[in-house]
């Protein structure tokens, strides 16, 4: 029987989320989710149990709460995302539906239906947000209303599941050497250089030590930054 704490992976098909199931792997029993068949094939290799979910789809959801049954759940990462730049007098309306249902509804239902999961164990959530959920952006009007609304709903949730026992924590990391920056570098028209930004394995260390903190301590809120600002590239 694998006695181990269990953690919840869901954005685990690159960048952050990957790097976390990789460094969990030996020590966690990890649950690590993709959209994608490439990055489930990935995940497996890895040798973590890998589950297919949208978290804009209810139907996913419910099946990783098959997945994850009626076991104590240590941890649940909320890693999945999606960024995309228009002006905010210009931002149609499909990008905020993607937005605001991946970064902030899909989330929430996550949390929903594992809750109980995570109270029994008196589990830790960590929510990936951004800068951008802490001030504004230019052109990221939609994302970073997108994130500041993730920000109200951690917030919230620490305050309500606090008598649970169950600790909410959420990291605001600047510019991560991902694809999504990558596709944000190509939008604005901005080189992208990897050495500039946050390794993605760094911010799954800061992950590792919010989930395995000493249980007299809770961890609300992290920022972390490049060594070096990068932030004028980006006109924030």
């Amino acid at each position: 029987m694998d006695d181990r704490k269990r953690v919840v992976i869901t954005g685990a098909g690159g960048g952050v989320g990957y790097a976390t199931a990789q460094l969990l792997k030996d020590d966690w029993e990890v649950i690590a989710t993709a959209r994608k068949d490439e990055d489930l094939t990935r995940l497996e290799a890895l040798g973590v149990a890998a589950v297919r979910l949208d978290v804009r789809d209810e139907e996913s959801i419910f099946g990783l709460q098959q997945v994850v049954g009626e076991a104590p759940l240590d941890a649940l990462v909320q890693a999945a995302a999606v960024s995309h730049t228009a002006p905010a007098t210009d931002s149609p309306k499909n990008m905020w539906t993607l937005m605001m249902g991946t970064n902030v509804i899909g989330p929430a239902m996550v949390v929903d239906s594992l809750i109980e999961n995570l109270r029994i164990s008196k589990g830790t959530v960590v929510f990936l947000n951004s800068g951008a959920g802490e001030r504004g952006v230019p052109l990221h009007s939609v994302y970073a209303a997108s994130k500041h609304a993730l920000r109200g709903y951690a917030d919230t949730l620490r305050m309500e599941e606090a008598s649970n026992g169950v600790r909410v924590s959420t990291i605001y990391p600047g510019q991560i050497n991902t694809g999504m920056l990558r596709t944000i570098n190509a939008e604005m028209d901005v080189d992208f250089t990897p050495a500039d930004y946050i390794d993605p394995a760094t911010v799954a260390g800061a992950i590792r030590f919010i989930i395995e903190a000493s249980d007299d301590m809770h961890i609300s809120n992290v920022d972390l930054r490049p060594r070096v600002e990068v932030s004028e590239k980006f006109n924030v």
